[in-house]
């Protein structure tokens, strides 16, 4: 039983696709996918996508963690400011950290590098929204992932 093959023009009309109309294009690799027509899949670009999922993935991560941090951050450095917002802030961003992390586990292996990449932004914005010097945070980020995640811990004031 012979394979089907898509005419050299029509490859390359799909591949234009991906330029043109990335959801036809989309649409189009999942349908020669689910056929089993292997050879008329935009390979180059379906490895670009797949790649560009992870590094998305690895984005969401940080910026999760910076909204976590920077309200952490807010609740240790301005007591006299909490309030609702930012204990909401903190339970919301709580459960979609863990949620993301619980849909990708593998990111587990990046938390480190994450951490430092979000607290560094966590701090800036921390900055910008509190008014406070840069040197009021510490160099590290003060909590770690486990504190974080836990529903129990509200950093108290700083010393």
């Amino acid at each position: 039983m012979g394979r089907y093959r898509l005419p050299l023009e029509e490859v390359r009309a799909l591949s234009n696709l991906y330029d043109r109309d990335f959801s036809a294009w989309a649409d189009e690799q999942a349908s020669l996918l689910r056929a089993g027509k292997w050879s008329d899949v935009d390979v180059a670009h379906l490895i670009e996508e797949i790649e560009s999922m992870a590094r998305s993935e690895r984005r969401e991560l940080v910026n999760r963690l910076v909204v976590l941090m920077l309200h952490l951050l807010k609740w240790r450095y301005q007591p006299a400011l909490r309030g609702n917002s930012w204990r909401l802030s903190i339970k919301e961003q709580r459960i979609r950290l863990a949620s993301h992390l619980g849909d990708n586990p593998s990111l587990k292996s990046y938390l480190d590098e994450a951490i430092a990449r979000a607290y560094r932004l966590a701090v800036i914005e921390a900055e910008k929204q509190t008014g406070l010097p840069e040197t009021t945070f510490p160099d590290r980020c003060p909590f770690g992932i486990a504190d974080m995640l836990d529903d129990h811990f509200w950093p108290d004031a700083a010393s």
